[in-house]
């Protein structure tokens, strides 16, 4: 079966085919040069950006494919949750496209997304698992018992890790996107230079205010002005202080649960510390650890595509009247309703 996925949800306009679980095709067209001087994503230029590029991100999906329209099966598109002008165009690209070919399409859970991306792996995840969703808007922990059964373990009170890490780049006038700077820039710091806090130690929630709170506490008193070297130790230990939760909070799932293996993904998920330090944990609680390749952590139509063509398989299609939704919990999506599929 020939599934075409399309993805919208933020900045990056993505098409990608797949075929009985393999990946033909996976284009993205990002949008960091247009949001670069604003330091974050506009919504506004985000959504005419993805109308400039759905068109040919699509005809180049289907060119790598090596296939025409005609031979595609269904269409999968994000839903959401996301930004609504940005949302609106696939789901708009995907929902012609499904009245003119007379094929079913299907509005996928961006989250749920994410998450399927490591079933795209040659070795995959087995169920139950715990997953960590990590992302500019998202920061998640939940127990996956089944394509259809999520529980939300933990969650942010309050900024997401990637919007902390933007943040502080922003503050710090290092340049967007702050997650890749940030990454790049602590690998020259020390970690442990500058102390920043660990918040919500005993919970399996979430909270990074307090931590950028105290990142621009730490600038004021010093009047902004740090040496090469300071800078670099400081972002070192920012980035740190997200990634010790991160991890901490993960395994302490997993073992609580007594699950065996752990997921993690989205944009975050591209950390090299992040990913550095959860293998050491891995193998240090004898856990077995699934973090997709790069291309597949950021936003992408391949996670949407593999997962579309699950739903499509077990009978599911939308109307050409569902709408766009900003939030959509995953725990209550109407996605995790995929009856009989194990």
């Amino acid at each position: 079966m020939f599934v075409l996925g399309i993805e919208s949800s933020c900045d990056e306009t993505a098409a990608a085919v797949v075929s009985d679980g393999k990946l033909l095709s996976n284009v993205i067209a990002s949008q960091i040069k247009d949001h670069s001087a604003y330091g974050g994503v506009v919504p506004e230029i985000a959504s005419r950006k993805h109308i400039e590029a759905v068109s040919s991100v699509i005809a180049r999906a289907m060119a790598e494919a090596g296939i025409d329209l005609k031979a595609i099966e269904g269409i999968a598109v994000t839903r959401g949750p996301g930004l609504i002008g940005s949302l609106l165009v696939g789901l708009s690209a995907a929902k012609a496209l499904a009245y003119g070919l007379n094929i079913p399409v299907v509005g996928v859970n961006h989250l749920e997304g994410h998450i399927m991306a490591s079933f795209l792996l040659d070795k995959k995840p087995g169920f139950p698992f715990i997953a960590l969703v990590v992302s500019g808007g998202h920061t998640n922990i939940y127990l996956v018992q089944n394509y259809h059964e999520f529980q939300l373990l933990g969650q942010t009170r309050d900024d997401a890790a990637g919007e902390a890490f933007d943040k502080a780049a922003k503050l710090l006038d290092l340049g967007y996107p702050g997650g890749v700077v940030i990454d790049r820039m602590a690998k020259k710091g020390s970690p442990r230079a500058f102390e920043f806090p660990r918040a919500m130690k005993d919970s399996p929630d979430f909270s990074f205010s307090g931590l950028k709170t105290s990142l621009l506490t730490m600038v004021k008193k010093r009047g902004g002005h740090f040496t090469q070297s300071q800078l670099e130790d400081v972002v070192a230990g920012y980035q740190e202080a997200i990634v010790d939760v991160l991890v901490d909070k993960t395994v302490r799932a997993a073992l609580e649960h007594q699950v065996a293996q752990v997921v993690v993904c989205g944009g975050v998920a591209a950390n090299s510390r992040l990913r550095e330090r959860f293998t050491l944990a891995a193998e240090d609680k004898n856990l077995e650890l699934f973090i997709p390749p790069m291309i597949l952590c950021t936003d992408n139509a391949a996670m949407i595509a593999a997962l579309g063509e699950i739903m499509l398989k077990n009978g599911r299609s939308d109307s050409l009247d569902m709408n766009a939704v900003s939030r959509w919990p995953l725990a209550t999506s109407s996605s995790c309703t995929l009856r009989g599929v194990s």
